[in-house]
């Protein structure tokens, strides 16, 4: 399921980033010869091309024929765009006419520039062709952003309503926290959000924390090392703060150990072996630490109007897991739901876009640390960020998530991105002076080894991260 969402929402992505370009050429009278989902070394999926009047389709095809060609076309189908789908799910391309570009050098052009390349439209028209895919992306984000909120609404969970603390990773352990502290300042400002208490901790490297531990408030001074830590030690997805949670199940896997033994929907487990205990990382601990054992498993339920105490017997399976389904803070704890209008949810939407890419952007400061190339992640990272089930909010929120990313990173100034492009262009609006083909030739060639290089990077991280069993 991980895969097929993290398939469907780079399509998607891609789509959009190659229509911005496609919109913007063919605006300004440019010729896309090509226009391609995923990409087509030496075969396509599929072809499609119209001319002569009517579609002409192809399928599993390696070589497109001449008639196809647009030499071999009637003058009002030479600027028709020729739409695949390849077999390479990495990404896709538009290719726009006289464009130089990773694929195509100096050589590959037309020995005379045409009026319908892009070598010969002005700087301006130039520009808005290359800026179009991210600027496509950037608003697909906000826009999504917007019909979430417009659709779902938004479930804020204040940090204090979690009333059972939170669990910390043994880097904030190290700095006097304790499981089951509630963040309650940061410095001189109360924190009211988990996400900005760990945006402040994790970029503002804080020195004073105030938590409520308790009935008290307890001040905590750090040591200043926590980006260092983080960066060395890699925390699973991440994260250094997670919400305590009761183990209240919601469903079952089918024929699960504790489905089979008994258990209900709606039960909420609170002792394992007469130990009393209250979150589920306590409960998860011990039932695995009796894996493969017959133990009591001690509950609440709800019986009638009232709660009663039940003693459940269970033989653990060997990964010592129930095979539960467990409710979501969301739905445990006391939230703050806020419905909007489509005019309330487009400033929200916009607001909540806007937040997310500077969060984003600011976090990326961590890449150039000592360790920094160990936190770039690949195509598995992505995937596992999916939930393992299908949900339609996820999905969309991550979508938008990742176009923001794809919006940014193509504006980084490295030949073969976007970016290089914008940068060239500018330089020619500002200096008057364009660069010459062979100058972009060897940029691109240049950028395509770095950008190889940074792929191997990320995915080898993944592949070194899976055998070390972190997703």
């Amino acid at each position: 399921m991980k895969v097929l969402a993290l398939l469907l929402s780079l399509s998607l992505l891609v789509i959009t980033h190659e229509f911005g370009h496609l919109g913007f050429a063919k605006l300004f009278h440019t010729r896309v010869r090509r226009f391609y989902l995923f990409f087509n070394w030496g075969f396509s999926l599929f072809k499609a091309k119209k001319f002569d009047g009517k579609w002409h389709f192809l399928f599993f095809n390696k070589e497109t024929p001449e008639s196809w060609d647009e030499k071999n076309l009637r003058d009002e189908d030479k600027d028709n765009t020729l739409w695949g789908i390849g077999w390479v799910p990495l990404g896709g391309y538009c290719d726009i006419a006289g464009m130089i570009d990773e694929t195509k050098g100096v050589d590959d052009l037309e020995s005379e520039p045409q009026p319908w390349e892009y070598r010969t439209k002005p700087a301006w028209q130039r520009l808005c062709i290359i800026s179009g895919g991210v600027l496509v992306n950037f608003l697909s984000a906000l826009l999504i952003y917007t019909c979430i909120f417009a659709h779902w609404g938004e479930d804020k969970l204040p940090l204090r309503n979690a009333s059972l603390g939170y669990e910390y990773h043994q880097i904030l352990l190290d700095e006097g926290f304790q499981n089951g502290d509630i963040i309650y300042a940061i410095g001189d400002e109360e924190m009211y959000d988990l996400a900005e208490a760990e945006k402040r901790l994790l970029l503002s490297n804080p020195y004073d924390v105030t938590v409520k531990r308790g009935d008290s408030l307890v001040h905590l001074t750090l040591s200043g090392s926590l980006q260092a830590r983080v960066n060395a030690e890699q925390p699973r997805g991440g994260l250094i703060t997670s919400i305590r949670m009761p183990f209240v199940v919601k469903d079952f896997v089918p024929g699960s150990a504790g489905q089979q033994a008994g258990i209900e929907v709606g039960d909420s487990v609170v002792a394992i072996s007469d130990k009393p205990m209250a979150t589920y990382s306590e409960i998860s601990q011990a039932l695995a630490a009796h894996a493969g054992d017959t133990i009591l498993v001690g509950l609440y339920r709800h019986v009638g109007d009232s709660l009663s105490y039940v003693d459940v017997a269970i033989a653990l399976p060997s990964d010592g897991k129930l095979g539960v389904q467990l409710y979501s803070p969301l739905e445990v704890f006391h939230v703050q739901h806020v419905d909007y209008s489509i005019w309330e949810a487009i400033p929200a939407g916009i607001s909540h876009g806007w937040k997310t890419l500077v969060t984003y952007v600011s976090s990326l400061k961590i890449i150039f640390t000592k360790n920094g190339a160990q936190n770039l992640g690949g195509f598995i990272t992505m995937g596992s960020i999916f939930p393992d089930t299908w949900n339609w909010y996820s999905f969309w929120n991550i979508t938008a998530f990742l176009a923001l990313i794809l919006a940014f990173m193509n504006v980084i100034p490295i030949p073969g991105l976007d970016g290089a492009y914008i940068l060239f262009t500018l330089w020619e609006i500002i200096t008057r002076r364009k660069p010459s083909d062979k100058f972009l030739t060897y940029a691109n060639n240049i950028g395509f080894i770095l950008l190889l290089l940074l792929l191997l990077l990320a995915n080898g991280n993944d592949v070194w991260r899976l055998f070390r069993g972190m997703f």
